[in-house]
C-alpha cells in the first residue's frame, strides 16, 4: 500500500518543484535599462531633386511605305512595240522617261485626218466671214436687215465647225502621246504585268510602280505618348513645322540611320487598339549618302522610330528608386522627418523620373527602401550615403 502511494505522488511533487523552479527564475531574472522613449531613426539613401527641361522622344514601330503608288493603265489600244530596260522589277525610272510605247499608225493617221478637218473648216470660216462682209455692204442702205441676209448664222455655224474640228485634233494629239507610257514622277518598278509584243485594251494593268521622293511609316501612339510630344489629335505640322524622327533598322548584321519627320497624326481613334496613327515622312529615302556602309530606306522595311517631342520646362528631375506605388515620392525634411508626397509625375525614364509638381528643386529624397513608412517618423542619413542626380541634357526616351 506504502508503495502505491509513493508512485501516485511521485509526479505530483515533481511537477511542483518545477513551478517553483520556474517562478525562482522569472523573480531573479536581469532587468532592462530603462528607455528614455525616444525611437531610433531609420538611416537612408537620399538623392537631390534638381529642377531641369527635357525633350522626351517616344519610341514606335512602322512599316515603311511609300508616298505614291500606282498601277500602270493603258489609256488607248494596242500592240506594245517597246519596252524600256528599267520597265522590270526593281527598275529605276526618271520622271518623263518612256517605259511603254504602244504601236501609234492608227493614231498617226488620225492626227493627220483631223489636221486636214480643221484647215478645211478654217476655210469654211473664211468663206463665212467673207460672204457675211459681202451681204454687210449691200444691205448698208437698207433698214434692219435680217440676221440670216448678213450671213450671221453661217458665220456662227462655221466658228462652231472650226471649234469641234480643233477639239477632234487635240484629242487625236492626245491619244497619240498616250502611245508612250510616261509617268509625272521618278520611281521604282514594283511589279510588271505586260511585256513586248502584248496587245492591250483601255484600262489594261502594265505594272504596279512607286515613288522614291519620299517614303512614309505609320506609327501607332497611344495617348501618353501623344500628350508627352506635346501635341493634339489632329496634329498637322508638316514639313516645317513636323517633330524629327530618328528610323533604324539593321540590315545584314549593321544598324542604319535615317532622318525623318512626323508631319501629321490622324484625327480619329482607332477603334480596335484605342491608338491614334501618325505618319512619318522621309525625304529622298533611295538618294545616295556620304556614309561608308550605307542602305537605302527601302519599302517594306520594318523599323524603330524615335519620334521626338516638345520641349518640356520647369521641370523636376529624381531617380527611379524615389517613386513609390501610387506615386508617392519620400521626401527628408529639413528637421529629419518623413514627409510622404504625392506627386505629378511628366514622364518615366529607367533611370530618372520628371515631374511636374509636388517635388521642389534642391529637397532631399529618399530612394531607399523604408519599412513601415509613417509621415514624421524620424530618419538620418551619411554624407557617404547621399547621391546627388545631375541634370541630362540627352534627349529622353519612354
Amino acid at each position: 500500500m506504502l508503495t502505491q502511494v509513493r508512485r501516485a505522488f511521485l509526479p505530483i511533487g515533481i511537477g511542483l518543484i518545477g513551478i517553483a523552479v520556474f517562478y525562482l527564475l522569472q523573480y531573479f531574472k536581469p532587468r532592462p535599462a530603462p528607455s528614455d522613449g525616444v525611437p531610433r531613426p531609420t538611416t537612408v539613401r537620399i538623392a537631390s531633386a534638381i529642377e531641369t527641361e527635357a525633350r522626351p522622344s517616344v519610341i514606335g514601330f512602322g512599316e515603311v511605305r511609300p508616298g505614291v503608288r500606282t498601277q500602270m493603265v493603258a489609256q488607248v489600244s494596242g500592240r506594245i512595240i517597246s519596252v524600256a530596260q528599267e520597265f522590270i522589277e526593281g527598275g529605276e525610272f526618271e520622271d518623263g522617261d518612256i517605259l511603254l510605247k504602244i504601236e501609234d499608225t492608227d493614231y498617226l493617221a488620225m492626227v493627220q485626218e483631223q489636221r486636214a478637218r480643221v484647215a478645211a473648216a478654217r476655210v469654211d470660216l473664211d468663206q463665212a466671214l467673207a460672204d457675211a462682209d459681202v451681204a454687210r455692204k449691200q444691205l448698208s442702205e437698207q433698214k434692219n436687215p435680217s440676221p440670216l441676209a448678213l450671213k450671221k448664222p453661217q458665220v456662227a455655224r462655221a466658228r462652231s465647225a472650226l471649234k469641234a474640228a480643233e477639239a477632234s485634233l487635240s484629242l487625236a494629239e492626245t491619244n497619240l502621246a498616250r502611245t508612250e507610257v510616261t509617268l509625272p514622277f521618278a520611281g521604282r518598278v514594283e511589279s510588271q504585268s505586260a511585256d513586248l509584243g502584248q496587245y492591250v485594251n483601255p484600262g489594261t494593268i502594265l505594272g504596279v510602280v512607286f515613288g522614291t521622293k519620299i517614303a512614309e511609316v505609320r506609327v501607332s501612339l497611344t495617348d501618353k505618348q501623344i500628350s508627352v510630344l506635346g501635341i493634339p489629335i489632329g496634329f498637322n505640322g508638316g514639313s516645317e513645322n513636323g517633330l524629327n524622327t530618328i528610323l533604324s533598322a539593321k540590315i545584314a548584321g549593321d544598324i542604319h540611320r535615317w532622318e525623318g519627320k512626323l508631319v501629321r497624326v490622324d484625327a480619329s481613334i482607332d477603334p480596335e487598339t484605342r491608338t491614334v496613327y501618325g505618319t512619318v515622312v522621309v525625304e529622298d529615302p533611295y538618294g545616295e549618302t556620304r556614309e561608308i556602309i550605307w542602305e537605302p530606306l527601302v519599302v517594306g522595311l520594318y523599323v524603330e522610330l524615335s519620334i521626338q517631342g516638345r520641349l518640356i520646362q520647369n521641370l523636376i528631375q529624381v531617380p527611379t528608386q524615389s517613386l513609390r506605388a501610387g506615386n508617392e515620392v519620400f521626401v527628408l525634411t529639413e528637421n529629419g522627418l518623413l514627409d510622404i508626397r504625392q506627386v505629378e509625375v511628366a514622364y518615366i525614364k529607367p533611370e530618372r523620373v520628371f515631374i511636374k509638381s509636388g517635388v521642389r528643386s534642391g529637397e532631399n529624397v529618399i530612394i531607399s527602401a523604408i519599412r513601415n513608412p509613417v509621415t514624421g517618423m524620424r530618419l538620418k542619413t551619411l554624407d557617404s550615403t547621399k547621391v546627388v542626380s545631375l541634370p541630362s541634357t540627352e534627349d529622353n526616351e519612354i
